[in-house]
């Protein structure tokens, strides 16, 4: 969040300066997230539990990247979702070895032969 100090008023820069030392205190005051991560690991651990049970895949100690709502909200978007892997079913007949799932964007060889007026039936894989 970037601030222009020099639009503000003397009034909002009190404020603003009031805010700023406000929250200084408060994350003075928390304690390390890593030893609150471990305590919260070894809890977990006497009961039977591991992190990835309760809270998803992103558990691990050495984990730093934080958890958004897009993927913590399971199943609500794509974004955070994992597809599981599908075979192929649209294959190059010029190349035998590109193939196409069906899933995302068509491949370029693909998307080259639909313009030229072919049917993507007709790369189905038997």
């Amino acid at each position: 969040m970037a601030i222009d100090l020099n639009t503000l008023s003397p009034r909002e820069l009190e404020s603003l300066i009031a805010q700023a030392r406000k929250r200084k205190t408060t994350l003075q005051k928390r304690k390390p997230a890593a030893s609150v991560r471990r305590k919260v690991e070894a809890l977990l651990k006497t009961e039977g539990y591991t992190v990835a049970e309760l809270f998803g895949t992103g558990g691990t100690a050495g984990s730093s990247a934080p958890r958004t709502r897009k993927t913590a909200a399971a199943g609500k978007s794509a974004a955070g979702r994992k597809l599981g892997k599908v075979p192929p079913k649209y294959r190059n007949p010029a190349n035998r070895d590109e193939t196409w799932t069906g899933r995302g964007k068509h491949p370029r060889w693909l998307a080259a032969e639909l313009a030229n007026g072919k049917k993507i039936e007709d790369f189905l894989i038997q």
